[in-house]
């Protein structure tokens, strides 16, 4: 057997790009054509199918693992996941069970499984980069217009940098301060059954391809136009930067590529009350996301059946209920706009949330939504901050927060942050402000696992957060952000059809301590 990704192969069918798995015994015919990228990637238009392919992936549940498939649907899956990884999304209790082991870091012992996180996001994002990789090869035989061209190999590369970065921030610590530590092998040609696995590459050197590949990404997107918001257009990849530089701590990076990304990308920030429900990707905010549409949709296996209280799915009454950290809550004035993402009142979940919702609950519609370009606002006001450049965070932070409250405004100076989130560790910084407000802003949507890593900061949860007692990780080190906590195990399927990778020696720890 070779490595678990090896058997994705770019097919057109029906117009559409067909990935598909299967083991070593299970391969038959494979086309030439489609196994050598050539030929079907002929020009920039038969390339951007084959990407749209990719982006449906993104969004489409049941492909990715052999079971659990209703907690498997692509990227605000894996953020859904990472999210109640943390402390501010709230799981009332364990309902039918779909994220309630990732919210329990209850997942790394499952690694023998195809049916669980590890090989859901290992073999996802492997099957993108692998697809993207035909796309890439393709690059020098294809014809078309020189921007058709563009547009679709800039799009590839920034699917692959997407991909790895991803990777690298669920399979191993962050990069800075454990450079040198393994992370995720490195594939950057096509891979055919044939194909030797590679061995774990470090941390600083997948992060030199992420950079390579995301700036390489730029450069071709720049002068193009986003043909479709689920397209990594310019300003996304410019958005993908920002967030890949604020893990290196690269500031001055993360700042002009934030900044950048809001002025290329034409969005602009909403009031709250213009995007209630956060499900439509036209909305004048949104960079990135895929428009849902009646026959593709997830149904039971799609993000608002987990999310929206009143649609009577998965987080209904009774259900995996999904409520704000009230800790969190309690930071937002009576004026602040937001409060009406979360109801406070509700008499049987106080704190559940109402942010995202079903568009149409009948028909199970309602768009994803990847990005927005208030993200990006707070991405520039961290990094300049870091840099000392108050005047420049503030301002930042404020052409958000006149937004979301009137009556905002905050004097606060200084990057000092606390060991963990808690409030007994706050510091009252303005850094730590524009942490929260992000919390805040980002809340449901971003990831909060992937800041408390990169932050190496901890976080606890209490009861008095509203957590019920099962989920408080009271035997889990959540104030160490040393530990291998939050580090996937990688599936035994990628050591059984890997030659150079060892389990024994290449494994990820299983418990919260490497031996």
């Amino acid at each position: 057997m070779k490595a678990i990704f090896k058997y994705t192969f770019v097919g057109l069918l029906a117009g559409t790009m067909l990935t598909t798995s299967c083991t070593e015994d299970q391969l038959t015919t494979v086309p030439t054509q489609s196994m050598s990228g050539q030929g079907l990637l002929a020009n920039g238009k038969a390339a951007q199918v084959a990407l749209n392919g990719i982006y449906r992936e993104m969004y489409t549940s049941g492909w990715s693992t052999t079971d659990n498939t209703h907690q498997c649907f692509g990227i605000t899956a894996y953020n859904l996941c990472a999210d109640v990884m943390g402390e501010d999304h709230v799981m009332a209790a364990q309902g039918s069970g779909w994220f309630w082991f990732d919210a329990l870091y209850n997942v790394k012992g499952r690694y023998t499984s195809s049916a669980w996180r590890s090989y859901d996001l290992w073999f996802a994002y492997y099957t993108w980069i692998a697809n993207a990789n035909y796309i890439i090869a393709a690059e020098e035989t294809m014809g078309g217009t020189t921007t058709e061209k563009n547009y679709a190999i800039g799009q590839a590369y920034a699917i692959r940098a997407y991909s790895y970065f991803m990777l690298s921030q669920y399979f191993a610590r962050t990069l800075v301060g454990h450079e040198n530590e393994p992370c995720v092998p490195i594939y950057n040609e096509p891979t055919t059954p044939e194909t030797t696995g590679q061995p774990r590459s470090t941390n600083a050197e997948v992060y030199a391809q992420i950079d390579k590949d995301i700036n390489k990404a730029c450069e071709l997107l720049e002068g193009t136009t986003q043909e479709d918001k689920s397209h990594i257009s310019y300003a996304v990849a410019l958005a993908i930067k920002a967030r890949i530089c604020m893990v290196e701590n690269k500031w001055q990076e993360a700042k002009t590529a934030a900044h950048a990304a809001i002025d290329a990308s034409g969005c602009t920030i909403l009031p709250v009350s213009s995007f209630m429900g956060m499900n439509d990707v036209n909305a004048a905010n949104v960079m990135w996301g895929a428009a849902i549409i009646a026959d593709q949709v997830g149904m039971y296996a799609s993000f608002f059946s987990h999310m929206d209280y009143d649609a009577a799915k998965y987080a209904g009454k009774g259900r995996a209920v999904k409520e704000i950290n009230r800790e969190l809550y309690a930071k937002m004035s009576a004026t602040d706009t937001r409060l009406a993402w979360w109801e406070a009142n509700n008499a049987d979940y106080p704190y559940v949330q109402r942010k995202f919702t079903f568009s149409d609950v009948a028909s199970w519609l309602g768009d994803y939504i990847f990005m927005r370009v208030e993200e990006m606002y707070l991405t520039a006001a961290e990094a300049e901050c870091r840099l000392n450049d108050e005047a420049s965070a503030k301002a930042d932070l404020m052409a958000l927060m006149s937004k979301r409250d009137p009556n905002y405004e905050t004097g606060k100076t200084g990057t000092a942050l606390g060991k963990t989130s808690a409030p007994a560790d706050e510091t009252n910084s303005l850094l730590e402000e524009i942490l929260i407000q992000r919390r805040i802003e980002l809340w449901g949507e971003f990831g909060r696992m992937y800041d408390l890593k990169r932050l190496k900061q901890g976080f606890r949860r209490t009861t008095s957060q509203g957590w019920p007692s099962a989920a408080l990780l009271s035997t889990k080190p959540t104030d160490d952000p040393e530990a291998y906590m939050n580090v996937l195990t990688i599936p035994q399927a990628e050591f059984d059809g890997n030659e150079n990778m060892d389990a024994d020696k290449d494994q990820n720890p299983a418990d919260d301590y490497a031996k």
